[in-house]
């Protein structure tokens, strides 16, 4: 099993993220091992978390422009790593989206971040 599917396996059995595992749903970030550039987000939204693609929204077309990257390219070349301060979708507040969980970022980033030594 590869190092990023170890880890997987252990954000899912973390009982912080019970209630997501029991309804099927994976944590979300990106870790290759090639990566030179690095994204650190709050959480994703509830597009990318449907659709298991991060950055997939309005943002994500303006992070790319921003980059001077195709869609293509961001998402296929692994050279981009995202990783957010929390890997599931908060849930919906009264004006917007919950923000990350707190202590998620600091319990998971350290290992994740282990898994791309060209960061």
């Amino acid at each position: 099993m590869q190092e990023i599917q170890k880890l997987m396996k252990k954000i899912e059995a973390d009982p912080q993220n019970t209630e997501y595992t029991k309804a099927g749903i994976q944590p979300l970030f990106s870790a290759p091992r090639r990566a030179k550039i690095l994204i650190v987000g709050q959480a994703p939204g509830i597009k990318a978390q449907e659709s298991r693609l991060f950055w997939n929204d309005k943002s994500g077309d303006n992070l790319r422009t921003w980059m001077g990257v195709t869609r293509d390219f961001f998402y296929q070349s692994d050279l981009f790593a995202v990783v957010p301060m929390d890997y599931y979708y908060p849930g919906k507040g009264k004006s917007g989206d919950l923000p990350p969980r707190k202590g998620f970022a600091e319990k998971w980033h350290a290992e994740t971040l282990a898994l791309m030594p060209d960061i």
